[in-house]
């Protein structure tokens, strides 16, 4: 499987101090919107968790040197160490009481942030230019963004445990200083690789995991495909179901031996700069012995030296750990920021209150993002009010992309779709689909909900109204199915779902579905109505009952993409496109006559032909 040979200029990208204090200053603005009296409480719980286990183990060397004096004959040491027993006690009380308060706190703010900061994200995603949709760079950059708007809500934890640990160092190191400035500094240089190479791991770790967008994607894909019983059936028809396993098991297998082979490069490195630290510490812990038995240092000088030496060793490998996992989301904020500056499909500033009287596609042509065949070659069509419209045309010949240019989905290269006279590109893109109605042969099926949910999603901008529910249901050729299920409209349209009587759901055939989608569309009760294939899978009988009752309503437009002549036959006017351009247009009986591409495509279903 090939991947990319070097990650992107976005993942190389290294943040600096002053971009990386910005970065900070940035989540914390927005955990602080989130939940000003949590993050205040963080702040005050960083401080606790690093001042108090020095206190702690300040008391207790207190302690084991009152317990010495006190076994060497002093007799008021006893009562001195039972009193630091006591302090060191309350202070593990209030440590407890603390701990359970802030985890909590924790608990709350990571709720807060991660619901403002993934709603932005879902929202954004869902309101991007159609385009985008097809074009891998704004995949790939969404795929590293969400990677940070998932961790958004542990940012802040780890700014606060970076926070904490390197206050720990710096008061570990100044403790030190209060019994040998050269113990400090030797500690101190002892800290140094480690931090070094653990943060250079890290780095190019992050760079890896960029190097394998493309292959994680893949491997989700299959993952997916697996996981979903409405494709075992096929799967297992064709036995492929151990190939993709293979085939994913190697993109796995491939993607952490390669983050392995980073750690493992570093192993060396890492052993010396362990024993760096190890030999510092039994070093400090040799000094201060010899001190004590030259009578130089108190005996509990012992267990603050090494308590103190330990804690600074400790605490600087977890810094270490907490600015790696940091720095990697915070380098990763750049990707969220962008993702987040794209411009949203809704911004155009005109309003469209009322329906259209006509709409006209004006010498429309279009190229896919990345792509440099021509799709559409200067396609010109009018569409007034209450007419009925069949465009036709092999497949590939644009039928379909001239639907999306049409409701706006995508932005012509040239050329313009006039909606009332007005260029579409200057109206708020949710006016124009207010009055449109669109079913598409990738028609979604809402298996998490009951029948009449699936048809009163077509228009959720109003209560649900029961009455169009079942009028749409007939329309669609949909109601009698409905109701021979056990709940009737209100059953669950999937089998894997269950109400609370614990009935469980209907299984749907495929033209089951399709004309539960046309009722959605209908419900809908749009003044434009775009039907592409939308009966392939419903028997002719019903689409014919279907498009009678459809083309008999003069008053709303109607644009269908079809290979039945039954329905294309009762359209006003019919366009036969090729290879991106009209070929033919007029009406079926016009067409017929012209014994034209027309007629040649249709010549099979044609009765006297």
């Amino acid at each position: 499987m090939s991947t990319l040979p070097q990650p992107p200029a976005a993942a190389r990208r290294k943040l600096r101090l002053g971009p990386y204090a910005r970065a900070v200053g940035q989540v914390l603005v927005v955990s602080a919107k989130a939940s000003p009296g949590a993050v205040a409480m963080k702040v005050a719980g960083s401080l606790i968790s690093a001042v108090l286990p020095l206190v702690t183990t300040y008391y207790a060397a207190l302690t084991t040197t009152a317990l010495a004096a006190a076994y060497a004959g002093d007799p008021d040491a006893g009562r001195s160490a039972v009193v630091y027993v006591v302090i060191t006690a309350v202070l593990g009380l209030l440590w407890g009481a603390f701990t359970s308060v802030d985890r909590y706190i924790q608990q709350v703010l990571g709720f807060r942030v991660g619901a403002i900061v993934g709603d932005r994200m879902y929202e954004r995603f869902l309101a991007l230019e159609f385009w985008r949709y097809d074009d891998k760079e704004t995949i790939d950059l969404y795929d590293r963004a969400r990677r940070f708007s998932d961790s958004y809500a542990r940012v802040l934890d780890r700014i606060a445990a970076i926070f904490t640990q390197l206050v720990s160092v710096v008061l570990a190191i100044g403790a030190l200083l209060l019994v040998s400035w050269w113990i400090a500094l030797i500690v101190l240089v002892a800290i140094i690789p480690s931090v070094y190479l653990q943060f250079r791991l890290a780095r190019e770790q992050m760079a890896h995991w960029n190097t394998q967008v493309d292959s994680r994607r893949q491997r989700r894909m299959i993952e997916t495909n697996l996981m979903k019983p409405q494709h075992i059936a096929e799967l297992r028809l064709y036995g492929i179901v151990r190939h993709l396993m293979e085939l994913r098991s190697t993109l796995r297998d491939a993607d952490e031996k390669r983050r392995l082979d980073f750690q493992k490069r570093y192993i060396p490195k890492q052993l010396l700069a362990d024993a760096l630290q190890y030999g510092a510490e039994l070093l400090a812990l040799v000094w201060i012995v010899g001190q004590i038995i030259a009578r130089a240092q108190p005996v509990g000088q012992f267990l603050y030296v090494q308590q103190i030496v330990s804690r600074a060793l400790s605490t600087a490998n977890s810094l270490v750990s907490s600015l790696s996992a940091i720095d990697e989301d915070l380098a990763n904020l750049k990707d969220y920021e962008q993702f987040m500056d794209f411009p949203l499909s809704t911004a155009a500033p005109g309003r469209l209150a009322d329906p259209p009287a006509a709409v006209e596609l004006r010498d429309i042509r279009f190229t896919y993002t990345g792509g440099e065949a021509e799709v559409l070659k200067g396609i010109s069509m009018t569409f007034e009010r209450g007419t009925h419209v069949a465009i036709v045309g092999e497949n590939g010949a644009g039928k379909s992309t001239l639907i999306r240019v049409l409701a706006g989905l995508y932005q012509p290269g040239s050329g313009a779709v006039l909606v009332g006279g007005r260029d579409l590109r200057g109206i708020r893109i949710d006016d124009w689909h207010r009055h449109l109605a669109v079913m598409s042969q990738d028609f979604l099926r809402y298996e998490f909900a009951t029948a009449e949910n699936n048809i009163y999603f077509g228009d959720v901008h109003r209560p649900r109204d029961d009455a169009r529910v079942r009028r749409a249901a007939h329309d669609a050729e949909a109601a009698e199915f409905i109701g021979k299920m056990p709940n009737g409209f209100g059953n669950y349209v999937s089998n894997w779902m269950e109400d609370p009587r614990g009935r469980k759901g209907s299984g749907l055939s495929g033209g089951q579905w399709q004309r539960l989608a046309m009722a959605r569309s209908f419900y809908r009760d749009a003044p434009f109505i775009v039907l592409d294939e939308p009966t392939s899978a419903i028997d002719a009988l019903a689409e014919h009952r279907i498009f009678t009752r459809l083309f008999a309503d003069r008053s709303r437009t109607i644009i269908a993409i079809s290979h039945r002549l039954a329905t294309i036959e009762k359209a006003d006017v019919v366009y036969m496109l090729e290879d991106g351009e009209v070929v033919e247009s007029g009406t079926h009986r016009e067409l017929v006559a012209l014994r034209g591409r027309y007629f040649r495509m249709f010549e099979s279903q044609l009765p006297d032909a």
